[in-house]
Order: C-alpha cells, then sequence, then structure tokens
C-alpha cells in the first residue's frame, strides 16, 4: 500500500492496523494489560485506539532486561553495532509510509512533516552507526617513563522520555547515539504519543539489535517515568520537555547522580536588520513559528523587528498567515493540529490574556476546527504585535503558532531584547552585514545561532541549550558524549 492507500483507509476508516499496544520488553510486545488509556487523533478530536498503562513493577522488569543487555552489547565488535544500525536505518525507511500516518494520526502534524520526522530518524541511524567504530581514546605524551592513553566506554542502562511534538525523531535521535556507544535503552513515550516508539523498537529488533536491549514502556511520567527517573540502575536520562517537568525530572534523579541531559523551553528570537530582504524575513519567520503548528521547543517564536522593517515584514507576514489552511494532517492542509484539547486550553489561555491586556493582535488569536469536518483541535496561525520586553507573550512559552513581535533601533537593543528571556535555545539574525552576523552570534546567549535561515543546519551539528532551555547537547559528534565515560589508563615503562 502506497502512503496514500494507507492515510484514505484511516480516513475511511478511522483505524489503523496491527498497532501495539502493550509493551515492548526483552525483543516482544507483551500482552495488553488490564490498565488502559484512550489515544485522540487531535485532527479529529476522537479516540482511534488504546495502549496499555504501565506500572513501577513493568518499568523494574524493562530496566532490569536493559541492564543484563548493555552487558553483552558492549561486547559486540564497533563494526557490528555499524552493520546494525544501518540496517534499522534501510528499515525505517521501508516502513517509512506507515511510520509516517501513524505519526500524523498520533501527534496531529501534516502528513508532510512527519514524513520529514520519518527520513531524519532514518538519517540519525546511519550517522551513529557511521560514529560506532571510530569512538576512540587518545595517546597522551607523559614524556618516555609512561605510555598513557583514554578510553571511551559505554555508561550502561540509558533512559529516554520523549515528548510528543516529535515521537519519532526525538526517539531516534536518544536511542541511536546510546546503542553506537554501546549501551542500552529503556524509553517511556509520552501519553498522547504512544505508538512510533512502539513500532520502531520492533523495527530495531527486526534489523537484528539483540532483544532486550532496546525497550520501551508506555504510561503516565507520574507512574513509569518518575520509576525510570529515580532508579540507579539508569546511568543515563536524558528528557524533552518542558521546564517545569524538567526540573522534576532532575530532582528525582539527584540522589544516585544520575548523568542527565535535558532539552527544555525555548522562546527562540528572528532578528532581522534594516538591510535584511523583508521578503526573506517574512518567509523566514512564517516556517519558524508556523511550522508544527508551532508546537516545537526551537520555534521561532519572537520576531524583532529593525523598526524601519516593521511594517514591511508584517505586511506580508500577515497576509500569508491569514491564508493558512489548518486541516487534518493526512488531507493535505497547510497546518496540522493541536496534540491535545489540554494543550490547545494552554494556548488560548496565553491569548486570550493578551487580548485582556489590550495586545495588537494582527491576525488569528483563537481556537477553531478543520473547515472541512468542523472537528479537531486547532489554534488560528496569529501574529501580535509591539510588545513590551516584560509583556508574558515575549517571556513565556506558548508552544503554539503564536507569534510575538518587537522592534529595535540599534545593535545593542536587538541584542539585550533577543536575550531578554530565561531561555537560551536558539537564535537566528537576517542582515548583509557578516561581521555584524558574526558579533549577534557571539553575543547570543543560547545553543545555536543560524544567518538568514532560520532552520540551517542539521542532525551533524549539536543542539541543546543555555539558561532554562536546559543542558547538554544532542546530535551531532558531542551526542555520543552523553553515553559514554572518558578512562584514562596509564603503565609504567620502567623495566
Amino acid at each position: 500500500m502506497t502512503v496514500q492507500d494507507i492515510a484514505q483507509d484511516y480516513l475511511s476508516t478511522g483505524k489503523l492496523d496491527a498497532l501495539p499496544d502493550g509493551h515492548f520488553i526483552g525483543g516482544k510486545t507483551t500482552p495488553a494489560s488490564n490498565r488502559k488509556m484512550e489515544s485522540f487523533d487531535p485532527g479529529r478530536a476522537e479516540a482511534f485506539a488504546e495502549f496499555s498503562l504501565g506500572d513501577e513493577a513493568e518499568m523494574d522488569r524493562a530496566i532490569d532486561t536493559a541492564e543484563k543487555a548493555a552487558g553483552h552489547w558492549r561486547q559486540v565488535t564497533p563494526d557490528e553495532r555499524c552493520r546494525i544500525l544501518n540496517t534499522v536505518a534501510r528499515l525505517f525507511r521501508d516502513n517509512a509510509d506507515r511510520l509516517a500516518v501513524i505519526e500524523v494520526v498520533d501527534s496531529g502534524k501534516t502528513l508532510a512533516e512527519a514524513q520529514g520526522d520519518v527520513q531524519s530518524s532514518a538519517r540519525l541511524f546511519e550517522y551513529y552507526a557511521g560514529a560506532a567504530d571510530k569512538l576512540d581514546g587518545r595517546s597522551v605524551n607523559l614524556g618516555p617513563a609512561y605510555t598513557a592513553f583514554t578510553l571511551r566506554e559505554p555508561v550502561g542502562v540509558t533512559g529516554h522520555i520523549i515528548p510528543w511534538n516529535y515521537p519519532t525523531s526525538t526517539f531516534a535521535r536518544g536511542v541511536a547515539p546510546a546503542l553506537a556507544a554501546g549501551c542500552s535503552v529503556v524509553a517511556k513515550p509520552a501519553e498522547t504519543t504512544p505508538f512510533t516508539a512502539l513500532v520502531m523498537a520492533e523495527l530495531l529488533c527486526e534489523a537484528g539489535v539483540p532483544d532486550g536491549l532496546v525497550n520501551v514502556v508506555t504510561g503516565l511520567g507520574s507512574d513509569v517515568g518518575a520509576k525510570m527517573a529515580r532508579d540507579p540502575r539508569i546511568k543515563q536520562l536524558t528528557f524533552t520537555g518542558s521546564v517545569g517537568t524538567g526540573v522534576n525530572v532532575a530532582q528525582m534523579a539527584a540522589p544516585n547522580v544520575t548523568r542527565l541531559t535535558l532539552e527544555l523551553g525555548g522562546k527562540s528570537p528572528l532578528i532581522a536588520f534594516e538591510d535584511a530582504d523583508p521578503e526573506k524575513v517574512a518567509e523566514g519567520a512564517y516556517w519558524a513559528i508556523f511550522s508544527n503548528s508551532g508546537q516545537i521547543c526551537s520555534a521561532g517564536s519572537r520576531l524583532i523587528l529593525h523598526k524601519t522593517l516593521r511594517d514591511d515584514v508584517l505586511a506580508i507576514l500577515t497576509e500569508r498567515a491569514a491564508k493558512i489552511r489548518p486541516g487534518h494532517g493526512l488531507s493535505g492542509p497547510d497546518m496540522g493540529a493541536i496534540n491535545s484539547d489540554l494543550h490547545l486550553s494552554r494556548i488560548k489561555a496565553h491569548v486570550d490574556a493578551a487580548k485582556a491586556r489590550g495586545a495588537n493582535i494582527l491576525t488569528g488569536g483563537d481556537a477553531t476546527t478543520d473547515a472541512e469536518t468542523g472537528k479537531g483541535w486547532f489554534f488560528q496561525p496569529t501574529i501580535i504585535a509591539d510588545l513590551a520586553p516584560n509583556d508574558p507573550a515575549v517571556q513565556e512559552e506558548i508552544f503554539g503558532p503564536v507569534l510575538s513581535v518587537q522592534t529595535f533601533d540599534t545593535e545593542d537593543q536587538a541584542i539585550a531584547l533577543a536575550n531578554g528571556t530565561e531561555f537560551g535555545l536558539i537564535a537566528s539574525v537576517y542582515t548583509r552585514d557578516v561581521g555584524r552576523a558574526m558579533r549577534i552570534a557571539g553575543a547570543m546567549d543560547c545553543g545555536q545561532v543560524s544567518v538568514n535561515d532560520y532552520w540551517a543546519g542539521g542532525l551533524e551539528l549539536p543542539f541543546g541549550g543555555n539558561k532554562k532551555s536546559g543542558y547538554g547537547r544532542e546530535k551531532g559528534w558531542e551526542g555520543l558524549d552523553a553515553y559514554t565515560k572518558v578512562k584514562s589508563v596509564t603503565i609504567s615503562n620502567a623495566s
């Protein structure tokens, strides 16, 4: 079946075939538990399947299984790990249509976005397959009396708490480097998007990943997620999500001194100077905030414009935003759904509060539904202009298709506005002046900076934040650091 066939079948029946409803532990799907939870299609606001709610005992079994598998996997030769991970990438591509449709129905995004996520997931496994046999230590010169070198060793069992906005690619960006480094995996997907992690775990085993090396337990964060965070057998914990939950995870892991990678919130700026092309700025801002309905930690949710650009850029951007057609992700819309009713209410509360403050809302500003069906959880593409630096719409992460706009006169003002939140994930600057671009890049307190293209970069570059956006880096060669530990060995050469 083509992706169009799978999509049409779902739109006609409201069902997806052969979805796993148990956990994935020890190389197989467990029987479904008595405790279940409905999974909703955000584009229809209707339940389409059920999945098992795990408990502490099931998470305990998954960690125990992963601990036993880790001892075997670290003995597998690096070239064999490389071969297996490349096979994983091939199987992901062979199953791309099914994975993409599941991602759409589970998360609410458009099919094109989901297809991109699946391809990037396959590419992550290819990238880290190439790293598996290159994780070398280094020789250290201590003089002729000693021979000294370092080793990079796997940390052991790794825990991965997966977010709902990118359930496929976030699973891959943590699991792929963990396996390349010789670690085992226990993953807990978000409650609203449980299925792609389960299907991907099945494909990993089909590709030759040994049984028990990758385990997935579905359920509530307060149950299985908390158990994972507190367990001393977890040697590295990778969490992607909100600041508040990330702080709680760090506190739970602290007594065991568990290594942490935290990728948390963002309020990332796109800064445009007077020499920038208004059309290119509007284009960049459009994709920066309306991709995935703005449900991206690194979304360009703040547009910081030189005053001479304000009217031209906002005229272009407002016109384009007003024409966006939200709809079910499988029906070919311009923008997909909000992931849950709860999150939709949070976005609406933010924008309603801005209205109450008298904010200048240029377009959008309210919840809506799919025009074809009258169903679903959607929010209109929204632009709020002329905001003060301390306005909540500037300072707080809304995590939806809501753009906050500020203006500036000088370079120093632009820097102050851009750095003027508690977040520091990414930033982008639009200018023809290379020297200015480099000055801005150096002045930004964030993990990534792009110039004249908001989404410039790729999985080959490290990704992560400063300040309350978290710490640690994923993707790129640096993404391996979380899953290895360094050991120094020194040998006396004396006879």
